[in-house]
């Protein structure tokens, strides 16, 4: 990972997002651009993983994590809580600026409202309240950016982002950032999406591969 946070760095990435101490503290002995951290954890009866305890957070802060991303959904927190609860504890705690993990354009705005300095389409997709689908949460992102413009908070956008256009679209309408994961960081996954256009590609005469 630290040497594709390097690769990403070289091609123009102006930060990383990665997940856990070992590889946060591993890319923060490789590159020098801001890290968003995260700590996927799997918590018996919850549903919520991106970072869901405090504990996490400052393992990942004590890793290297220049900023803090965690799950912001509505749904039942391990600490018994809310989201924008944990947001308020998270920043007093560490002082670190937090990136809010949404669904939903309710949740975006609560996490606004909890003081969160930027919200992210991330979980878009996965989870009930929210449209399971293969592209990007477009809608999403066109109805929650301005009511996140308005009160100064940018919003990126995250999920299912696989090409340059659907970059570009994203910024088009009202993201401020975007981020890149598996289209860059799993080469598998890339790898088996040029075989699936070369396998459905039609030869010449007419007939497919």
């Amino acid at each position: 990972m630290a040497a594709m946070a390097r690769a990403a760095v070289m091609g123009g990435a102006v930060a990383i997002r990665a997940n856990g101490p070992a590889d946060i503290a591993a890319i923060r002995s490789t590159v020098t651009v801001p890290i968003i951290g995260l700590y996927k954890a799997n918590l018996p009866d919850f549903d919520v993983r991106i970072t869901p305890t405090l504990d996490h957070v400052k393992e990942i802060v004590a890793a290297g994590a220049d900023i803090i991303a965690l799950d912001a959904t509505a749904r039942p927190r391990p600490d018994g809580g809310t989201a924008s609860d944990f947001i308020a504890r998270v920043r007093a705690v560490t002082r670190c600026p937090v990136v809010a993990d949404v669904a939903t354009v309710e949740e975006g705005l609560a996490a606004a409202e909890a003081g969160a300095e930027a919200v992210a389409t991330t979980l878009s997709g996965y989870t009930s309240n929210s449209p399971s689908q293969i592209d990007p949460d477009f809608d999403l992102i066109k109805n929650l950016s301005p009511l996140l413009q308005a009160k100064g908070v940018p919003l990126i956008a995250e999920g299912r982002i696989a090409t340059p256009e659907q970059v570009a679209r994203a910024i088009a309408l009202g993201a401020y950032t975007v981020v890149v994961g598996g289209a860059i960081t799993r080469p598998q996954w890339i790898t088996e999406h040029f075989v699936a256009a070369l396998n459905h590609a039609p030869h010449l005469d007419g007939s497919d591969r």
